[in-house]
Protein backbone atom coordinates (compact mmCIF):
# COMPACT_ATOMS: atom_id res chain seq x y z
CA UNK A 1 0.00 0.00 0.00
CA UNK A 2 1.37 3.88 0.15
CA UNK A 3 3.53 3.32 2.84
CA UNK A 4 6.91 4.64 2.97
CA UNK A 5 8.92 6.76 5.16
CA UNK A 6 8.16 10.50 4.86
CA UNK A 7 11.65 12.86 4.75
CA UNK A 8 12.56 16.00 4.08
CA UNK A 9 15.01 17.14 1.24
CA UNK A 10 17.96 15.72 3.75
CA UNK A 11 16.56 12.97 4.33
CA UNK A 12 15.31 14.08 7.94
CA UNK A 13 11.60 14.22 9.21
CA UNK A 14 10.26 17.04 10.77
CA UNK A 15 12.13 17.94 13.83
CA UNK A 16 9.68 18.69 16.77
CA UNK A 17 8.23 16.75 20.03
CA UNK A 18 4.79 16.49 21.65
CA UNK A 19 4.85 19.84 23.49
CA UNK A 20 2.55 20.43 26.86
CA UNK A 21 1.70 23.38 24.64
CA UNK A 22 0.19 21.73 21.92
CA UNK A 23 -1.35 19.15 23.98
CA UNK A 24 -3.29 21.27 25.55
CA UNK A 25 -4.23 23.77 22.81
CA UNK A 26 -5.42 20.49 21.34
CA UNK A 27 -7.83 18.65 24.26
CA UNK A 28 -9.24 22.87 24.35
CA UNK A 29 -10.28 22.66 21.06
CA UNK A 30 -11.15 19.09 20.84
CA UNK A 31 -13.76 20.43 23.54
CA UNK A 32 -15.80 21.33 20.48
CA UNK A 33 -17.14 18.24 20.19
CA UNK A 34 -18.80 18.06 23.21
CA UNK A 35 -21.85 20.36 21.83
CA UNK A 36 -22.29 17.77 18.70
CA UNK A 37 -22.31 15.00 21.71
CA UNK A 38 -24.12 16.27 24.50
CA UNK A 39 -27.16 16.81 21.58
CA UNK A 40 -26.60 13.46 20.36
CA UNK A 41 -27.31 12.14 23.62
CA UNK A 42 -30.01 14.80 25.14
CA UNK A 43 -32.60 14.86 22.48
CA UNK A 44 -33.13 11.04 22.48
CA UNK A 45 -33.15 11.07 26.25
CA UNK A 46 -36.09 13.74 26.45
CA UNK A 47 -38.29 12.83 23.53
CA UNK A 48 -38.63 9.36 26.27
CA UNK A 49 -39.48 11.58 28.82
CA UNK A 50 -43.29 11.26 29.07
CA UNK A 51 -43.63 14.53 30.89
CA UNK A 52 -42.17 16.08 27.01
CA UNK A 53 -43.95 13.89 25.05
CA UNK A 54 -47.36 14.65 26.70
CA UNK A 55 -46.80 18.73 26.63
CA UNK A 56 -45.24 18.71 22.62
CA UNK A 57 -46.71 15.84 21.22
CA UNK A 58 -49.80 14.61 22.73
CA UNK A 59 -50.72 12.39 19.88
CA UNK A 60 -47.35 10.38 20.22
CA UNK A 61 -48.02 10.51 23.79
CA UNK A 62 -51.82 8.86 24.01
CA UNK A 63 -50.94 6.62 20.86
CA UNK A 64 -48.00 5.41 23.20
CA UNK A 65 -50.23 5.26 26.35
CA UNK A 66 -53.22 3.54 24.32
CA UNK A 67 -51.09 0.31 23.05
CA UNK A 68 -51.76 -2.97 24.29
CA UNK A 69 -49.43 -5.74 24.67
CA UNK A 70 -50.86 -7.58 21.60
CA UNK A 71 -50.14 -4.39 19.65
CA UNK A 72 -47.08 -4.04 17.26
CA UNK A 73 -44.58 -2.12 19.86
CA UNK A 74 -42.47 -1.37 17.31
CA UNK A 75 -44.89 0.98 15.69
CA UNK A 76 -45.68 3.48 18.72
CA UNK A 77 -43.26 6.15 18.28
CA UNK A 78 -43.77 6.38 14.64
CA UNK A 79 -43.88 10.02 14.39
CA UNK A 80 -42.61 12.47 11.40
CA UNK A 81 -43.45 15.59 13.67
CA UNK A 82 -41.81 13.60 16.69
CA UNK A 83 -38.54 12.70 14.43
CA UNK A 84 -38.28 16.66 12.78
CA UNK A 85 -37.48 17.73 16.72
CA UNK A 86 -34.38 15.50 16.56
CA UNK A 87 -33.63 15.94 13.03
CA UNK A 88 -33.97 19.61 11.92
CA UNK A 89 -30.94 20.37 13.55
CA UNK A 90 -28.66 18.51 11.07
CA UNK A 91 -30.31 20.48 8.00
CA UNK A 92 -29.36 23.96 9.55
CA UNK A 93 -25.49 21.75 10.91
CA UNK A 94 -25.44 21.58 6.95
CA UNK A 95 -26.26 24.88 5.70
CA UNK A 96 -23.70 26.27 8.26
CA UNK A 97 -21.10 23.77 7.47
CA UNK A 98 -20.46 25.63 3.70
CA UNK A 99 -20.77 29.04 4.96
CA UNK A 100 -18.33 28.15 7.69
CA UNK A 101 -15.48 26.94 5.05
CA UNK A 102 -15.62 30.91 4.01
CA UNK A 103 -15.14 32.27 7.56
CA UNK A 104 -12.58 29.39 8.20
CA UNK A 105 -10.31 30.31 5.44
CA UNK A 106 -10.82 34.39 5.40
CA UNK A 107 -10.71 34.68 9.38
CA UNK A 108 -8.77 31.48 10.82
CA UNK A 109 -10.31 28.43 12.63
CA UNK A 110 -10.89 29.91 15.69
CA UNK A 111 -13.16 32.56 14.88
CA UNK A 112 -15.63 30.07 12.67
CA UNK A 113 -15.46 27.89 16.34
CA UNK A 114 -15.87 31.09 18.06
CA UNK A 115 -19.94 31.33 16.38
CA UNK A 116 -20.24 28.03 16.89
CA UNK A 117 -20.48 28.26 20.54
CA UNK A 118 -22.28 31.29 20.66
CA UNK A 119 -24.84 29.99 18.26
CA UNK A 120 -25.66 26.74 19.89
CA UNK A 121 -25.58 29.02 23.63
CA UNK A 122 -28.22 30.79 22.26
CA UNK A 123 -30.18 27.80 20.99
CA UNK A 124 -29.72 26.17 24.04
CA UNK A 125 -31.81 29.07 25.62
CA UNK A 126 -34.48 29.13 23.07
CA UNK A 127 -34.66 25.29 24.14
CA UNK A 128 -34.77 25.59 27.63
CA UNK A 129 -37.97 28.18 27.53
CA UNK A 130 -39.48 26.75 24.92
CA UNK A 131 -43.60 26.61 25.14
CA UNK A 132 -44.24 25.63 21.60
CA UNK A 133 -43.08 23.40 19.00
CA UNK A 134 -42.03 25.73 16.81
CA UNK A 135 -39.73 27.16 19.78
CA UNK A 136 -38.06 23.74 19.80
CA UNK A 137 -37.37 23.84 15.98
CA UNK A 138 -35.90 27.34 16.10
CA UNK A 139 -33.52 26.16 19.06
CA UNK A 140 -32.68 22.85 17.35
CA UNK A 141 -31.62 25.12 14.06
CA UNK A 142 -29.39 27.76 16.18
CA UNK A 143 -28.13 24.65 17.91
CA UNK A 144 -27.61 22.99 14.05
CA UNK A 145 -25.82 26.29 13.11
CA UNK A 146 -23.65 25.91 16.13
CA UNK A 147 -22.59 22.89 15.55
CA UNK A 148 -22.13 22.75 11.52
CA UNK A 149 -19.24 25.82 12.57
CA UNK A 150 -17.47 23.22 15.22
CA UNK A 151 -17.78 20.35 12.90
CA UNK A 152 -16.33 22.01 10.32
CA UNK A 153 -13.45 24.01 12.28
CA UNK A 154 -12.52 21.27 14.84
CA UNK A 155 -10.85 19.02 12.87
CA UNK A 156 -9.09 20.96 11.08
CA UNK A 157 -7.53 23.07 13.76
CA UNK A 158 -6.67 19.88 15.50
CA UNK A 159 -4.41 18.34 12.24
CA UNK A 160 -2.93 21.38 11.73
CA UNK A 161 -1.70 21.90 15.12
CA UNK A 162 -0.55 18.38 15.84
CA UNK A 163 2.95 16.62 15.27
CA UNK A 164 2.42 14.21 12.44
CA UNK A 165 3.46 11.38 14.52
CA UNK A 166 1.05 12.16 17.16
CA UNK A 167 -2.00 13.89 14.98
CA UNK A 168 -3.99 10.84 15.04
CA UNK A 169 -4.30 10.34 18.85
CA UNK A 170 -4.80 14.27 18.59
CA UNK A 171 -7.67 14.42 16.71
CA UNK A 172 -9.62 11.94 18.18
CA UNK A 173 -10.03 13.92 21.13
CA UNK A 174 -12.75 15.50 19.10
CA UNK A 175 -14.47 11.94 19.02
CA UNK A 176 -13.68 11.14 22.45
CA UNK A 177 -15.14 14.96 23.69
CA UNK A 178 -18.15 13.87 21.54
CA UNK A 179 -18.57 10.86 23.38
CA UNK A 180 -18.03 12.22 26.44
CA UNK A 181 -20.83 15.17 25.78
CA UNK A 182 -23.25 11.62 24.77
CA UNK A 183 -22.69 10.08 27.79
CA UNK A 184 -22.73 13.35 30.72
CA UNK A 185 -26.52 13.91 28.37
CA UNK A 186 -26.78 10.56 28.88
CA UNK A 187 -26.57 10.63 32.96
CA UNK A 188 -28.43 14.20 33.00
CA UNK A 189 -31.35 12.54 31.48
CA UNK A 190 -31.49 9.89 33.97
CA UNK A 191 -31.37 11.64 36.71
CA UNK A 192 -33.64 15.15 35.42
CA UNK A 193 -36.39 12.29 34.42
CA UNK A 194 -36.54 11.36 38.08
CA UNK A 195 -37.29 15.14 39.27
CA UNK A 196 -41.25 15.75 40.74
CA UNK A 197 -43.22 17.95 38.20
CA UNK A 198 -41.80 16.92 34.82
CA UNK A 199 -39.80 19.69 34.20
CA UNK A 200 -36.75 17.94 34.09
CA UNK A 201 -36.60 18.20 30.05
CA UNK A 202 -36.06 21.78 30.32
CA UNK A 203 -32.98 21.04 32.10
CA UNK A 204 -31.94 18.59 29.83
CA UNK A 205 -32.33 21.07 26.96
CA UNK A 206 -30.89 23.90 28.50
CA UNK A 207 -27.88 22.73 29.83
CA UNK A 208 -26.49 22.33 26.36
CA UNK A 209 -25.24 25.79 27.77
CA UNK A 210 -22.12 24.50 29.57
CA UNK A 211 -20.16 23.22 26.75
CA UNK A 212 -21.11 25.79 24.21
CA UNK A 213 -19.77 28.35 27.00
CA UNK A 214 -17.00 25.83 27.13
CA UNK A 215 -15.89 26.23 23.75
CA UNK A 216 -16.50 30.00 23.25
CA UNK A 217 -13.83 30.74 26.18
CA UNK A 218 -11.88 27.83 24.88
CA UNK A 219 -11.51 30.01 21.67
CA UNK A 220 -10.49 33.25 23.03
CA UNK A 221 -7.67 31.07 24.63
CA UNK A 222 -6.60 29.37 21.77
CA UNK A 223 -3.59 30.64 19.31
CA UNK A 224 -4.63 30.38 15.39
CA UNK A 225 -2.59 27.68 13.37
CA UNK A 226 0.30 28.51 11.72
CA UNK A 227 -1.56 27.05 8.58
CA UNK A 228 -3.95 29.39 9.19
CA UNK A 229 -1.77 32.65 10.13
CA UNK A 230 0.09 31.87 6.68
CA UNK A 231 -2.78 31.38 4.75
CA UNK A 232 -3.29 35.36 5.76
CA UNK A 233 -0.11 36.09 5.13
CA UNK A 234 0.99 36.50 8.81
CA UNK A 235 4.01 35.20 8.59
CA UNK A 236 6.40 36.24 11.15
CA UNK A 237 3.45 35.56 13.67
CA UNK A 238 3.35 31.71 11.72
CA UNK A 239 6.87 30.68 12.02
CA UNK A 240 6.64 31.71 16.28
CA UNK A 241 3.98 29.93 16.84
CA UNK A 242 5.31 27.26 14.60
CA UNK A 243 8.68 27.08 17.21
CA UNK A 244 6.25 27.62 20.58
CA UNK A 245 4.07 24.41 19.99
CA UNK A 246 7.29 22.12 18.08
CA UNK A 247 8.96 23.41 20.70
CA UNK A 248 12.51 23.40 19.20
CA UNK A 249 14.09 26.62 17.22
CA UNK A 250 14.70 24.88 14.34
CA UNK A 251 11.23 24.80 11.94
CA UNK A 252 12.66 26.18 8.60
CA UNK A 253 11.74 23.02 6.75
CA UNK A 254 8.40 22.89 8.24
CA UNK A 255 7.77 26.35 7.82
CA UNK A 256 9.09 26.47 4.44
CA UNK A 257 6.96 23.90 3.10
CA UNK A 258 3.93 25.18 5.14
CA UNK A 259 4.46 28.45 3.37
CA UNK A 260 5.00 26.78 -0.70
CA UNK A 261 1.99 24.59 0.39
CA UNK A 262 0.46 28.03 1.09
CA UNK A 263 2.04 30.31 -1.62
CA UNK A 264 -0.02 27.13 -4.19
CA UNK A 265 -3.21 27.28 -2.47
CA UNK A 266 -3.18 30.88 -3.44
CA UNK A 267 -3.38 30.21 -6.86
CA UNK A 268 -6.70 28.48 -6.56
CA UNK A 269 -8.99 31.57 -6.44
CA UNK A 270 -12.45 29.05 -6.26
CA UNK A 271 -11.77 26.05 -3.88
CA UNK A 272 -15.53 24.90 -4.89
CA UNK A 273 -14.80 24.46 -8.31
CA UNK A 274 -11.33 23.27 -8.20
CA UNK A 275 -12.06 20.22 -5.31
CA UNK A 276 -14.22 18.77 -8.75
CA UNK A 277 -10.75 18.25 -10.40
CA UNK A 278 -9.46 15.61 -11.67
CA UNK A 279 -6.34 15.44 -9.61
CA UNK A 280 -8.67 15.64 -6.72
CA UNK A 281 -10.83 12.84 -7.18
CA UNK A 282 -9.19 11.15 -3.99
CA UNK A 283 -10.47 13.69 -1.49
CA UNK A 284 -13.79 14.29 -2.87
CA UNK A 285 -14.31 10.71 -2.70
CA UNK A 286 -13.32 10.20 0.62
CA UNK A 287 -14.74 13.73 1.70
CA UNK A 288 -18.53 12.01 0.42
CA UNK A 289 -17.95 8.03 0.99
CA UNK A 290 -16.50 8.12 4.83
CA UNK A 291 -19.28 10.38 6.21
CA UNK A 292 -22.14 8.89 4.30
CA UNK A 293 -20.54 5.10 5.37
CA UNK A 294 -20.31 6.54 8.53
CA UNK A 295 -24.42 6.85 8.92
CA UNK A 296 -24.83 3.95 7.92
CA UNK A 297 -23.01 2.17 10.70
CA UNK A 298 -26.40 2.38 12.57
CA UNK A 299 -24.47 3.98 15.46
CA UNK A 300 -26.53 7.04 15.39
CA UNK A 301 -29.65 5.08 15.20
CA UNK A 302 -28.08 3.64 18.43
CA UNK A 303 -27.07 7.32 19.93
CA UNK A 304 -30.40 9.21 19.12
CA UNK A 305 -32.60 7.07 20.67
CA UNK A 306 -31.39 4.32 22.57
CA UNK A 307 -33.57 5.19 25.35
CA UNK A 308 -36.58 4.75 22.69
CA UNK A 309 -35.16 2.07 21.33
CA UNK A 310 -34.85 -0.19 24.45
CA UNK A 311 -38.12 1.10 25.61
CA UNK A 312 -39.51 -0.37 22.63
CA UNK A 313 -37.78 -3.22 23.08
CA UNK A 314 -39.28 -4.27 26.83
CA UNK A 315 -37.34 -2.34 29.19
CA UNK A 316 -39.10 0.30 30.98
CA UNK A 317 -38.56 4.18 30.75
CA UNK A 318 -35.81 5.17 34.02
CA UNK A 319 -34.08 1.30 32.72
CA UNK A 320 -34.35 2.83 29.11
CA UNK A 321 -32.23 5.53 30.04
CA UNK A 322 -29.82 3.76 32.25
CA UNK A 323 -29.28 1.14 29.79
CA UNK A 324 -28.60 4.34 27.28
CA UNK A 325 -26.08 5.27 30.22
CA UNK A 326 -24.34 1.98 29.41
CA UNK A 327 -23.94 2.38 26.28
CA UNK A 328 -22.34 5.77 26.69
CA UNK A 329 -20.13 4.64 28.88
CA UNK A 330 -18.59 1.88 26.82
CA UNK A 331 -18.33 4.22 23.90
CA UNK A 332 -16.18 6.55 25.77
CA UNK A 333 -14.08 3.82 27.07
CA UNK A 334 -13.46 2.30 23.83
CA UNK A 335 -12.35 5.66 21.92
CA UNK A 336 -9.69 5.84 24.34
CA UNK A 337 -8.18 2.70 22.83
CA UNK A 338 -8.44 4.03 19.36
CA UNK A 339 -6.57 7.12 20.88
CA UNK A 340 -3.86 4.93 22.22
CA UNK A 341 -3.80 2.73 19.18
CA UNK A 342 -4.44 4.66 15.78
CA UNK A 343 -0.81 5.75 15.37
CA UNK A 344 0.85 2.52 16.50
CA UNK A 345 -1.41 -0.07 13.86
CA UNK A 346 -2.94 2.68 11.76
CA UNK A 347 -6.10 3.64 10.61
CA UNK A 348 -6.97 0.96 8.12
CA UNK A 349 -6.52 -1.81 11.10
CA UNK A 350 -9.24 0.23 13.17
CA UNK A 351 -11.40 0.32 10.37
CA UNK A 352 -11.70 -3.13 9.23
CA UNK A 353 -11.55 -4.78 12.71
CA UNK A 354 -14.21 -2.33 13.70
CA UNK A 355 -15.91 -3.45 11.17
CA UNK A 356 -16.37 -6.92 11.30
CA UNK A 357 -17.18 -6.51 15.19
CA UNK A 358 -19.72 -4.38 14.29
CA UNK A 359 -21.12 -6.52 11.64
CA UNK A 360 -21.31 -9.96 13.92
CA UNK A 361 -22.57 -7.61 16.65
CA UNK A 362 -25.56 -6.68 14.63
CA UNK A 363 -26.10 -10.22 13.73
CA UNK A 364 -26.22 -11.09 16.97
CA UNK A 365 -28.98 -8.61 18.14
CA UNK A 366 -30.97 -8.98 15.23
CA UNK A 367 -31.53 -13.31 16.17
CA UNK A 368 -32.16 -12.17 19.57
CA UNK A 369 -34.31 -9.39 18.88
CA UNK A 370 -36.14 -12.06 16.23
CA UNK A 371 -36.67 -14.57 18.47
CA UNK A 372 -38.13 -13.17 21.72
CA UNK A 373 -39.69 -10.03 20.20
CA UNK A 374 -40.80 -11.65 16.79
CA UNK A 375 -43.00 -9.52 14.19
CA UNK A 376 -45.20 -7.60 17.20
CA UNK A 377 -42.32 -6.56 19.31
CA UNK A 378 -43.93 -7.85 22.48
CA UNK A 379 -41.54 -10.53 24.09
CA UNK A 380 -44.22 -10.72 27.34
CA UNK A 381 -42.48 -11.41 30.67
CA UNK A 382 -38.66 -10.09 29.44
CA UNK A 383 -35.97 -12.16 31.70
CA UNK A 384 -33.09 -10.22 33.12
CA UNK A 385 -30.72 -12.53 31.75
CA UNK A 386 -31.94 -12.05 28.34
CA UNK A 387 -32.22 -8.38 28.85
CA UNK A 388 -28.37 -8.18 30.11
CA UNK A 389 -27.31 -10.20 27.21
CA UNK A 390 -29.13 -7.90 24.48
CA UNK A 391 -27.83 -4.88 26.25
CA UNK A 392 -23.95 -6.56 26.34
CA UNK A 393 -23.98 -6.93 22.62
CA UNK A 394 -24.89 -3.63 21.93
CA UNK A 395 -22.38 -2.39 24.07
CA UNK A 396 -19.82 -4.71 22.05
CA UNK A 397 -21.22 -3.33 18.77
CA UNK A 398 -20.87 0.21 20.51
CA UNK A 399 -17.64 -0.36 20.93
CA UNK A 400 -16.44 -1.81 17.68
CA UNK A 401 -17.92 1.52 16.14
CA UNK A 402 -15.62 3.55 18.94
CA UNK A 403 -12.22 2.55 18.28
CA UNK A 404 -13.21 2.77 14.80
CA UNK A 405 -15.67 4.28 12.23
CA UNK A 406 -16.62 6.57 15.57
CA UNK A 407 -13.15 8.86 15.79
CA UNK A 408 -12.05 7.79 12.26
CA UNK A 409 -14.68 9.07 10.27
CA UNK A 410 -13.61 12.65 11.53
CA UNK A 411 -9.81 11.81 11.63
CA UNK A 412 -8.81 10.88 8.10
CA UNK A 413 -10.89 13.19 6.18
CA UNK A 414 -9.35 16.19 7.84
CA UNK A 415 -5.81 14.88 7.39
CA UNK A 416 -5.92 13.87 3.40
CA UNK A 417 -7.15 17.43 1.93
CA UNK A 418 -4.38 19.76 0.78
CA UNK A 419 -4.73 23.50 2.17
CA UNK A 420 -5.75 24.85 -1.09
CA UNK A 421 -8.97 22.62 -0.86
CA UNK A 422 -9.40 22.02 2.61
CA UNK A 423 -11.71 24.33 4.07
CA UNK A 424 -14.18 23.25 0.58
CA UNK A 425 -13.66 19.92 1.41
CA UNK A 426 -14.09 19.99 4.93
CA UNK A 427 -17.24 21.38 4.58
CA UNK A 428 -18.47 19.03 1.92
CA UNK A 429 -17.32 16.30 4.35
CA UNK A 430 -19.31 17.62 7.34
CA UNK A 431 -22.48 18.73 4.83
CA UNK A 432 -22.18 14.65 3.90
CA UNK A 433 -22.26 13.74 7.52
CA UNK A 434 -25.27 16.01 7.89
CA UNK A 435 -27.52 15.04 5.21
CA UNK A 436 -27.27 11.50 6.44
CA UNK A 437 -27.72 12.19 10.17
CA UNK A 438 -30.60 13.87 9.09
CA UNK A 439 -31.96 11.34 6.91
CA UNK A 440 -31.89 8.34 9.73
CA UNK A 441 -32.80 10.14 12.05
CA UNK A 442 -35.83 11.54 10.52
CA UNK A 443 -36.56 8.33 8.71
CA UNK A 444 -35.68 6.06 11.75
CA UNK A 445 -39.04 5.21 13.72
CA UNK A 446 -40.58 4.55 10.57
CA UNK A 447 -37.83 2.12 9.52
CA UNK A 448 -38.11 0.93 12.42
CA UNK A 449 -42.30 0.11 12.05
CA UNK A 450 -41.37 -1.26 8.77
CA UNK A 451 -38.19 -3.43 8.92
CA UNK A 452 -38.91 -3.87 12.77
CA UNK A 453 -35.84 -6.49 13.74
CA UNK A 454 -34.94 -6.15 10.36
CA UNK A 455 -33.32 -2.89 10.72
CA UNK A 456 -30.04 -4.28 12.29
CA UNK A 457 -29.91 -6.31 8.87
CA UNK A 458 -30.27 -3.34 7.24
CA UNK A 459 -27.03 -1.72 8.56
CA UNK A 460 -24.99 -4.87 8.86
CA UNK A 461 -25.08 -5.26 4.95
CA UNK A 462 -23.73 -1.78 4.62
CA UNK A 463 -20.73 -2.52 7.13
CA UNK A 464 -19.80 -4.85 4.69
CA UNK A 465 -19.62 -2.74 2.00
CA UNK A 466 -17.84 0.00 3.50
CA UNK A 467 -15.34 -2.28 4.86
CA UNK A 468 -14.38 -3.61 1.25
CA UNK A 469 -14.58 0.25 0.22
CA UNK A 470 -11.67 0.78 2.92
CA UNK A 471 -10.14 -2.53 2.10
CA UNK A 472 -9.78 -1.37 -1.89
CA UNK A 473 -9.92 2.47 -1.86
CA UNK A 474 -8.50 3.89 1.62
CA UNK A 475 -4.54 3.87 1.54
CA UNK A 476 -2.57 4.14 4.81
CA UNK A 477 -1.97 7.69 6.79
CA UNK A 478 -0.08 6.88 9.51
CA UNK A 479 2.67 8.82 9.95
CA UNK A 480 2.22 11.30 7.47
CA UNK A 481 3.18 14.72 7.41
CA UNK A 482 -0.46 16.65 6.47
CA UNK A 483 1.27 18.79 3.82
CA UNK A 484 2.74 15.42 2.37
CA UNK A 485 -0.41 13.92 2.04
CA UNK A 486 0.05 13.81 -1.43
CA UNK A 487 2.49 10.57 -1.58
CA UNK A 488 -0.43 8.24 -0.55
CA UNK A 489 -2.47 8.96 -3.60
CA UNK A 490 0.55 8.77 -5.75
CA UNK A 491 1.80 5.25 -4.35
CA UNK A 492 -1.63 3.82 -4.34
CA UNK A 493 -2.20 1.14 -7.33
CA UNK A 494 -5.96 2.96 -7.63
CA UNK A 495 -5.78 6.53 -7.53
CA UNK A 496 -2.09 6.89 -9.07
CA UNK A 497 -4.37 7.14 -12.62
CA UNK A 498 -6.12 10.13 -11.14
CA UNK A 499 -3.22 12.29 -9.57
CA UNK A 500 0.04 11.06 -11.33
CA UNK A 501 -1.17 11.58 -15.25
CA UNK A 502 -2.74 15.02 -13.65
CA UNK A 503 0.64 16.05 -11.93
CA UNK A 504 2.27 15.51 -15.43
CA UNK A 505 -0.02 17.50 -17.83
CA UNK A 506 0.36 20.34 -14.92
CA UNK A 507 4.10 19.87 -15.03
CA UNK A 508 4.22 19.96 -18.97
CA UNK A 509 2.37 23.43 -19.05
CA UNK A 510 4.13 25.14 -16.32
CA UNK A 511 1.49 24.97 -13.59
CA UNK A 512 1.69 24.16 -10.33
CA UNK A 513 0.74 20.91 -9.80
CA UNK A 514 -0.51 18.51 -6.76
CA UNK A 515 2.99 17.31 -6.50
CA UNK A 516 3.82 20.96 -6.13
CA UNK A 517 2.06 22.17 -3.36
CA UNK A 518 2.47 19.14 -1.66
CA UNK A 519 6.03 18.85 -1.51
CA UNK A 520 5.40 15.05 -2.15
CA UNK A 521 9.06 14.61 -4.05
CA UNK A 522 10.66 13.84 -0.60
CA UNK A 523 9.88 10.41 -0.11
CA UNK A 524 12.20 8.04 0.50
CA UNK A 525 10.16 4.71 0.27
CA UNK A 526 10.66 1.67 2.37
Amino acid sequence: MAGGVIASSDGRDYPGKLTFKVFMTCVVAATGGLIFGYDLGISGGVTSMDSFLEKFFPAVYKKEAAVKPSDDQYCKFDSQTLTLFTSSLYLAALIASIFASTITRHFGRRTTMLWGGILFCVGALVNGFADRVWMLIVGRMLLGFGIGCANQSVPIYVSEMAPYKYRGALNMMFQLAITIGILIANLLNYFFSQIEGGWGWRLSLGGAMVPALIIIIGSFCLPDTPNSLIERNHYDEAKEQLVKIRGISNVDEEFNDLVAASEASKLVKHPWATIFQRKYRPQLTMAICIPFFQQLTGMNVITFYAPVLFKTIGFGSSASLMSAVITGSVNSLATLVSIFSVDRWGRRTLFLQGGAQMFICQVIITIAIAAKFGMTGNPGELPKWYAFGLVFFICIYVAGFAWSWGPLGWLVPSEIFPLEIRSAAQSINVSVNMIFTFAIAQVFTSMLCHLKFGLFIFFAFWVVVMSFFIYKFLPETKGVPIEEMSIVWRNHPYWRKFVCSEEDKSTASGGPGSGDIQMGNRVNNA
